[in-house]
């Protein structure tokens, strides 16, 4: 009796001693502050239009494109810092090497080639004025650039903008920045004019 008694005891302090299973904790993203809504106008001399764009962005103007100059001094980023993220800007005058419909072909191709990876690509048309026109390009799912764009006259300009986040592509924790910079790149596009 002593012996079973003894037994009992032992086997319930091991069994007390005994850690508790380890759980994984949920995955957690880091917090994300966004800056308050305020704009300012982009007026370049290098570039033949203005919009607006946000006070907490820098723009930043390419001059090396993979070693090489740019095709035109009007190829900019807007960087967003507060985000790591970056839309890439570039112009074009429409001539007779870069006509009006390979340029557009090519903005077609470029959101195309997202395709890859996205689920879906909805195609937006823009046609703010008779000098203002071109398409939205927004890739649902985890494509490269989650919106491009282009914008032109169809006869003299045409600008071409794709957002990129320097991170891997998550579309559900970018979700709510991307959702907060599309607006400012809908506010863009909303207020862009050709200077001429």
């Amino acid at each position: 009796m002593r012996a079973f008694l003894f037994f009992m005891l032992t086997g319930f302090l091991f069994t007390a001693c005994e850690e508790p299973a380890m759980v994984p904790k949920p995955r957690g993203f880091p917090r994300v502050v966004y800056p308050e809504k305020s704009y300012q106008s982009f007026d370049k001399d290098y570039c033949s239009f203005t919009f607006d764009y946000p006070t907490y962005a820098v723009i930043q103007q390419d001059t090396s494109f993979f070693g090489e100059t740019p095709a035109h001094p009007c190829w900019f980023d807007i960087y967003f810092p507060d985000f790591d993220s970056r839309l890439h800007c570039s112009f074009y005058p429409i001539s007779k090497e870069k006509d009006f419909s390979t340029l557009k072909k090519d903005a077609f191709e470029m959101a195309d080639w997202h395709n890859k990876r996205a689920n879906y690509i909805d195609e937006i048309p823009i046609n703010l004025n008779n000098q203002v026109s071109g398409f939205i390009f927004e890739m649902q799912g985890p494509a490269a650039s989650p919106i491009q764009f282009y914008l032109t006259d169809s006869t003299r300009h045409f600008m071409r903008g794709a957002l990129y986040f320097n991170t891997q592509t998550r579309p559900d924790s970018l979700a709510p920045v991307y959702l907060f910079l599309k607006n400012d790149v809908f506010k863009m596009i909303e207020t862009f004019r050709w200077n001429d």
